[in-house]
C-alpha cells in the first residue's frame, strides 16, 4: 500500500524543516545536558528530573519521527501548477455564507498543516473539498457530517503558496 501523500505550500514545508532542524540539533542537546545533570544527583529511581528529561527526550524524538514521516511523503504545491482562477492548495479564498450572510477568510492547505484557528483548512475537509476547483463567484454546497447542506459563494481568490 502506497503511503499518503501530505500536501503541502512551500510555507508549511519550510516550517516543518524548521522545527526537524530545531529538534534535532537544539532540543537534542538540551534535553541529554538535562539527563547528564539529572544522572549526577545519585539515585535515579526517586529522580524526578531524571524521569521529567526522559520523558521529554522520548516526546522529541517522536515528534523527530512524525515530521520525518510527513516530510518523506510530502508533496510541495507548486505556484506553476495551479490553475489561475480555480481555487486549490495554498490559495486564500474569501467566500460567503449565504444562510448567515457573513463572510469568511480561509487558506487551503494539506492536511499536516490545517489549523482552524488561523483560518487554514484542509483539502480533505468538506469546507475544502466542495472549494477545490471552484471559480470567482461559483455558490458550492458543503455537505456536513450530521446531512446538512451550507451554501458558500466565492467571492475572492488569492494565489498565496
Amino acid at each position: 500500500m502506497e503511503a499518503k501523500k501530505n500536501l503541502l505550500t512551500y510555507a508549511g514545508l519550510k516550517k516543518l524543516e524548521d522545527e526537524l532542524h530545531d529538534l534535532k540539533v537544539v532540543k537534542r542537546k538540551e534535553v541529554a545536558e538535562k539527563i547528564k545533570e539529572a544522572r549526577e544527583q545519585g539515585d535515579l529511581s526517586e529522580n524526578a528530573e531524571y524521569d521529567a528529561a526522559k520523558d521529554e527526550q522520548r516526546d522529541i524524538e517522536l515528534r523527530i519521527e512524525e515530521i520525518e514521516k510527513i516530510l518523506k511523503n510530502a508533496e510541495v504545491v507548486v505556484e506553476d501548477e495551479v490553475d489561475e482562477g480555480k481555487i486549490n492548495v495554498g490559495c486564500k479564498v474569501k467566500v460567503l455564507d449565504m444562510e448567515y450572510d457573513e463572510e469568511m477568510d480561509f487558506q487551503l492547505v494539506g492536511s499536516t498543516e490545517a489549523n482552524s484557528l488561523q483560518g487554514k483548512i484542509s483539502n480533505e475537509s468538506p469546507v475544502g473539498k466542495a472549494l477545490i476547483g471552484a471559480k470567482q463567484g461559483d455558490v458550492v454546497d458543503v455537505e456536513l457530517a450530521d446531512g446538512e447542506v451550507m451554501q458558500y459563494k466565492v467571492l475572492k481568490i488569492e494565489r498565496n503558496i
